[in-house]
């Protein structure tokens, strides 16, 4: 991975944590008032994930989120004024308001959605991949789900046919040691989650999601393999969610783990890693995040003057059902 290469990652993982923790922020200030649409859930200590993966895939390939989506967008290429007026239920938002935290879409990138059931996105996922194998088109798939959806009859279901068909989907699973407040070592029953790819007949890596270069190699595999029409693959790539599982649910977990995962904070080890290369120094990570404090800046005020949806359209919506 080159200079350039590492400094835009960067940038991206920089741009997903400032946006959630800004995010956190205005949904606090303004859950009260109406003005924030659902639940929301951070993606904060998963960021080189998305970051990794998105590195490898074009504009047209797919990508399918879960409910904690917001990284994905960004990192596929999702405007962030569009997810910000999105995220307060406006019209200019990227699904035009009627989505919300949990449902970004945007089809000018193939950014497929996010899904509030757990498990949904890997069977969508799938069968895009059949689409773009029928029309030769050499796009590929990436379905991203949680270590509580590898326990879902969809999971099975959907590794069976896309290794079956020899389809170009790339299953991520994040594992971030929880579903909600349940560790995963009360719903997985294998030391690990890419250990099941085996009996599909697809191969399967498990991984550190907290280092962009180890997502970022298995990744380019994974891709490579499957636009040669060699199928499919499964990355677990294992990580931990720093915030709770969503602002409005509590949090049953010690705090001496989730500030030991702090110490391996992947946008640290980025910066660790760069110093040590001498690829870039402080002043330059502090002028990537001035300069991303200020999309930021003007992605809230982007989001704060837009209109809400017109009340007739939504009548003639539902009407039209």
């Amino acid at each position: 991975m080159g200079k350039e290469m590492m400094l835009e990652a960067l940038k991206t993982m920089y741009r997903i944590r400032m946006f959630e923790e800004h995010a956190k922020k205005m949904y606090k200030e303004n859950l009260l008032a109406g003005s924030f649409m659902g639940a929301l859930h951070t993606y904060i200590g998963e960021e080189a994930i998305a970051a990794g993966v998105s590195m490898r895939l074009n504009k047209d390939d797919y990508v399918f989120s879960t409910h904690r989506g917001h990284g994905h967008f960004i990192a596929k290429g999702g405007n962030i004024q569009k997810m910000m007026a999105e995220l307060m239920g406006k019209e200019t938002g990227c699904s035009s308001g009627r989505g919300g935290s949990m449902h970004l879409f945007d089809r000018d990138i193939n950014f497929m959605g996010g899904n509030g059931i757990v498990g949904a996105g890997l069977p969508l996922a799938t069968g895009a991949a059949y689409r773009a194998k029928y029309l030769k088109t050499k796009q590929v798939s990436v379905c991203y789900f949680g270590d509580g959806a590898a326990s879902q009859g969809t999971f099975h279901e959907s590794l069976n046919l896309a290794s079956l068909w020899k389809l170009p989907v790339i299953f991520v699973c994040e594992n971030n040691c929880y579903a909600v407040n349940t560790p995963v070592s009360e719903t997985v029953c294998v030391k690990d989650v890419a250990q099941r790819a085996s009996g599909y007949g697809m191969p399967g890596e498990a991984l550190d999601g907290n280092s962009l270069s180890d997502v970022y190699a298995a990744a380019g595999k994974a891709v490579e393999r499957a636009r040669n029409g060699e199928g499919p693959a499964l990355l677990e790539c294992k990580t931990y969610r720093i915030d709770p599982h969503c602002m409005v649910a509590g949090d049953m977990r010690k705090k001496e783990e989730i500030e030991r995962w702090k110490e391996r904070d992947p946008i640290k080890l980025v910066e660790k890693e760069m110093l040590k290369e001498n690829i870039a120094g402080t002043h330059d990570f502090e002028k990537i995040r001035e300069e991303v404090a200020e999309e930021i800046k003007q992605a809230e005020k982007f989001a704060l003057s837009s209109p809400l949806p017109d009340r007739e359209k939504f009548k003639e919506e539902a009407m039209n059902r």
